[in-house]
């Protein structure tokens, strides 16, 4: 997989946050939190000493034994549906993301700050392995956080247009055929993004779609392991 980084002006080091990690386990509560107008406040409860030109991490907030969702997911574009394109459009890489419910029950319920959100995972021999951060914005308790954590390196997906036409002055039509390969060794489900510009309909498709916001078409497509699958549909458009 392409491990996602979030790209700033600062370098991440390994050994910087394998130490906040450490400092993390050392006290349950770190900071307080409390609301201030229509702000958050938080107020760090202990005191925390640096070093001249010494870099220090403190974890804002711990918790254990929260439930995550992997999703993998594929998106279009919409310039996609504007011309006639024919050969394969793309062979954007597929998208590794997990969603957290920052929910009490979910032991989160309180108000994350803008910030990056690393990633780790045990391997096979019990290490902890970094396996990707992001940035997410403030999210209030009960709201949803998607993390990126990179590309898929097993599952590959590559789309063309199988057909594009004007039918009137101001309505199109327009198809595709979106290949998705997975070469890993379980069953997965790729979520299909097509973000469809204009007022748009889609006449047949292969597989079930939901229209999830005005100008978005969402497809769950199940590939074996080691299969293909293909998703192909036919859409008209009024812009």
């Amino acid at each position: 997989m392409d491990v996602n980084r979030v790209k700033d002006e600062y370098e991440y080091k390994d050994k910087m946050i394998r130490y906040a990690l450490a400092e993390a386990s050392k006290t349950k509560e770190q900071f307080k939190e409390e609301e201030f107008f229509e702000y958050h406040i938080y107020t760090l409860q202990r005191p925390a000493t640096i070093k001249e030109n010494q870099t220090k991490q403190i974890s804002l907030i711990t918790a254990d034994n929260i439930p995550v969702k992997k999703e993998l997911l594929y998106h279009g574009a919409r310039y996609y549906y504007y011309n006639q394109y024919g050969e394969a459009i793309t062979n954007q890489k597929v998208g590794v993301f997990v969603e957290i419910a920052n929910k009490k029950e979910n032991n989160l319920g309180i108000p994350l700050p803008k910030g990056t959100v690393r990633v780790y995972k045990h391997d096979s021999e019990g290490s902890l392995q970094f396996i990707g951060e992001d940035s997410i914005d403030h999210t209030p308790k009960d709201e949803k956080v998607r993390i990126k954590l990179g590309d898929a390196f097993d599952v590959v997906g590559s789309r063309k247009q199988t057909d594009w036409k004007k039918i009137a002055y101001d309505t199109y039509e327009a198809g595709f055929e979106i290949s998705l390969r997975n070469h890993k060794k379980e069953d997965i489900v790729v979520k299909v993004i097509e973000p469809i510009p204009g007022d748009w309909k889609i006449l047949n498709s292969s597989h079930e779609y939901t229209k999830t916001e005005a100008f978005t078409a969402e497809f769950d497509i199940p590939v074996p392991k080691d299969k293909q699958t293909k998703l192909t549909y036919r859409v008209r458009m009024r812009f």
